[in-house]
């Protein structure tokens, strides 16, 4: 065997380089580089300089330091904090990012437009001290999704660096208060908000056009910034999750940028025509090829950094159904992805969320391959809630099956399959659910085109803005309406960060190129609707201290020797009368552990009040009353009730408490 020598190029030292792992590791000698490209005939190493990203050097990778379509190579000397780099391919124009890079550099300042080079880290560290992940119970879950940038970036938010990961620790007492124990975070690798086709003056804030799979979003903060708020919300016993999209990238179509993937091998990373387009199953312009063997490695390899080196706890995938598709576009019944994620063995004890659908019209909820691992966002309970709040017909038999953990779709995969919402990032907030008919977009500079027309929302009377008392305290119970139903069902409730206390969007449903006082979080809010901040942090801890609402098991319909009640069981205006025909506006439902624990539920979506027969409660107590829309009274151990007036559009929650003898030989 013949040793390879070193040499030098362009004035550097250099000697071969394992070819794994790829992309760039500081090494006692300098710093390894290695890059894959099976179609590249010539790889050149770009040297860059930190500060501006001007070209240092440019050293092509000599022809015998190749493994297979491994370019790899030794820089000795090198020091990570004094270079940054790219990759040239075939003499070409393009300078490409390191498709492995941890950190980008260039985009440090939001809405500056960026000029990314990929930069190396050095060896790591950072203190975790006795951090331990919660691990939570999927069934026990209360899952928060927000913004980072979003949520603190409003002069209200009253934090040292507002928009940033350590703007967002700042707001983890208040992430106590509420009772939530996970936080999902909408996009943190790194992405460019100045891509906004045509709209120079609009900033995408969502962030949901990646331009590495490695790197966090460098404007949000630095890697130990992002590991100082892990660690903050585990020690606050909250877990976090990412959101993470893999169905496309930045790079867009063929108009787009070439950053990185299109430069090195567009044919193995991205989906394409037989005539060499792209298919556009994302919405936005390419789809990542994400069964092919490398992208899935790459995938596979990006969950494992974030799980290991940033200690998150799981994922939620943007768009996933992309990932079920194979080179042709077509869905693959055994996606080898999805299932090598499933058995990945350090992504053992992590959630795992899809998005189950995409854009290319596929919608797998309830069907997406599971392999025992899956957790989806049902779109089909936002849906079923929000028709049931507006009374649409046959919405009350809709509504049934979702409270319960929706165990038409996700029979033998249990409740913790279902991430129930009514309300996410995408589309109304729960305040302009209730205070907009339709879609006020005009803002987004698409003549209100874009976001979707189906919202099942209502505006109470008014469009918009009203100081009408009336219109103004109904929108308040339909919002508590919303908020009781979804955390007194099984499955995972999910609440949009600000919902709590009323965030309006003013009406524009598709906020994702909107940073400003439309989409960041205006925490005045939070002072002017206590009494909603409070509702919501005593439904969380009326959820925790109820087991049959964080069931992991759907509850059946069936009788149980030595059950005085089913697990759950329907009612009506008389105990076990449910109505299910396409006019019923009222559900009451039972959900029963002998012994253990008792909720009532009653929901009245008519505009007219209904009297309503209680069911004998279980043996030894008796009904209380814990919630009331209508009166808006809420709290442990509330008014003993036999039989109930609930009143138009509202909801009352009652709990079985022991009875308690008193004096004389009575009962209350």
């Amino acid at each position: 065997m013949t040793a390879t020598p070193e040499r030098w190029v362009d004035g550097f030292r250099v000697a071969p380089a394992p070819p794994l792992p790829l992309g760039s590791t500081a090494v006692a000698r300098g710093i390894c580089f290695a890059v894959a490209s099976g179609t590249a005939r010539r790889m050149t190493l770009v040297l860059l300089d930190p500060e501006h990203g001007d070209v240092v050097a440019e050293l092509p990778f000599p022809e015998e330091y190749r493994v297979g379509d491994v370019w790899a190579m030794t820089v000795l000397g090198l020091d990570p904090d004094l270079v940054h780099y790219a990759y040239r391919v075939d003499d070409g124009d393009a300078l490409l990012l390191d498709p492995r890079a941890r950190r980008i550099a260039g985009g440090e300042e939001w809405g500056r437009r960026p000029r990314y080079r990929s930069a190396v880290v050095p060896p790591d560290d950072f203190d975790w001290g006795d951090d331990r992940a919660p691990r939570i119970p999927a069934a026990d879950l209360v899952v928060y999704e927000l913004n980072v940038r979003g949520y603190t970036r409003h002069p209200s938010s009253g934090v040292a660096a507002p928009g940033t990961f350590a703007g967002l620790r700042e707001k983890v007492p208040h992430l106590r208060e509420l009772g939530v124990n996970c936080v999902e975070l909408m996009p943190v690798f790194e992405f460019d908000e100045t891509d906004v086709a045509g709209a120079p003056d609009r900033l995408n804030t969502w962030g949901y056009h990646p331009v590495g799979f490695f790197a966090p979003k460098a404007s949000y903060g630095s890697p130990r910034e992002l590991k100082e708020l892990v660690r903050d919300l585990h020690a606050a016993g909250i877990e976090v999750v990412l959101d993470v999209v893999f169905n496309h990238t930045g790079e867009g179509d063929h108009r787009g940028p070439t950053q990185s993937f299109r430069g090195l091998d567009n044919g193995v990373y991205y989906l394409l025509t037989p005539d060499g387009d792209h298919y556009n199953f994302s919405g936005t312009g390419n789809t990542l090829n994400c069964n092919h063997p490398v992208v899935r490695e790459l995938i596979a390899d990006s969950l494992r950094h974030w799980a290991l080196e940033y200690r998150v706890d799981g994922f939620r995938f943007d768009l996933a159904s992309v990932l079920t598709r194979g080179p042709d576009g077509a869905p693959l019944p055994n996606p080898p992805l999805l299932e090598a994620l499933a058995r990945d063995p350090v992504l053992a004890d992590r959630k795992l969320i899809a998005e189950a659908w995409d854009a290319g019209g596929l919608y797998q909820v309830g069907s997406f391959p599971s392999y025992g691992r899956w957790m989806e966002w049902n779109g089909q309970y936002r849906d079923a809630l929000r028709r049931f709040l507006v009374a649409r017909p046959g919405s009350a038999a809709a509504l049934a099956g979702r409270l319960i953990g929706s165990p038409d779709l996700y029979a033998g995969r249990g409740t913790g399959a279902s991430v129930n919402f009514v309300t996410c990032h995408d589309g109304f907030t729960l305040a302009d659910l209730v205070s907009y008919d339709h879609k006020h977009n005009e803002a987004n500079g698409e003549d209100n085109r874009d976001g979707h027309d189906a919202n099942e929302s209502w505006n109470c009377g008014v469009e918009g803005p009203t100081d009408d008392p009336g219109v103004l305290a109904l929108r308040q119970r339909q919002a508590r309406n919303a908020l009781t139903l979804l955390m007194v069902s099984n499955g995972v409730p999910m609440l949009l960060a600000g919902d709590e206390f009323g965030r309006t969007q003013r009406g524009n449903n598709n906020a994702y190129c909107q940073d400003n006082e439309i989409t960041w979080v205006d925490w005045e809010l939070a002072g002017r609707n206590r009494d909603l901040v409070a509702f919501v942090a005593w439904l969380t801890r009326f959820r925790a201290r109820h087991p049959v609402l964080r069931r992991a098991g759907h509850p059946g319909g069936q009788d149980v020797p030595g059950w005085q009640y089913p697990a759950v069981s329907w009612h009506g205006a008389r105990p076990f009368e449910p109505d299910w025909s396409p006019d019923s506006r009222l559900v009451a439902v039972l959900l029963h552990e002998e012994g253990v624990d008792s909720v009532f539920v009653v929901a009245n979506t008519d505009p007219a009040a209904v009297e309503v027969v209680l069911p004998e409660a279980p043996g030894g107590t008796a009904w209380h009353v814990a919630a009331d829309t209508a009166t808006g009274r809420f709290g442990d151990g509330g008014d003993r009730r036999d039989a109930l007036v609930v009143a138009g559009k509202s909801v009352v929650v009652l709990e079985a408490l022991p009875q308690v003898v008193v004096s004389g030989g009575g009962q209350r």
